[in-house]
């Protein structure tokens, strides 16, 4: 499950290594996040707002998030 707060956390943290570094978790490639998904999500927080950006992005809703990215 998640809290409305990870929504925000989704729409302004960004992405701390790899090729996406520095991009907010919401606007990384959904085959990024796939690959994630078949090679495992990282442990603990940063993980668990992975799968929840693939989920959101798997459903279409991705749009939702853009009026807290134009907050920041």
């Amino acid at each position: 499950m998640f809290e409305k707060e990870d929504l925000h956390t989704l729409a302004t943290l960004a992405m701390p290594f790899g090729k996406y570094r520095g991009r907010p978790l919401i606007d990384l490639p959904e085959a990024y996040l796939l690959w994630f998904e078949a090679k495992g999500f990282p442990a603990g927080d940063l993980g668990r707002l992975l799968a929840l950006a693939l989920e959101i992005k798997r459903n279409g809703l991705a749009y939702l998030l853009q009026p807290l990215k134009q907050r920041r």
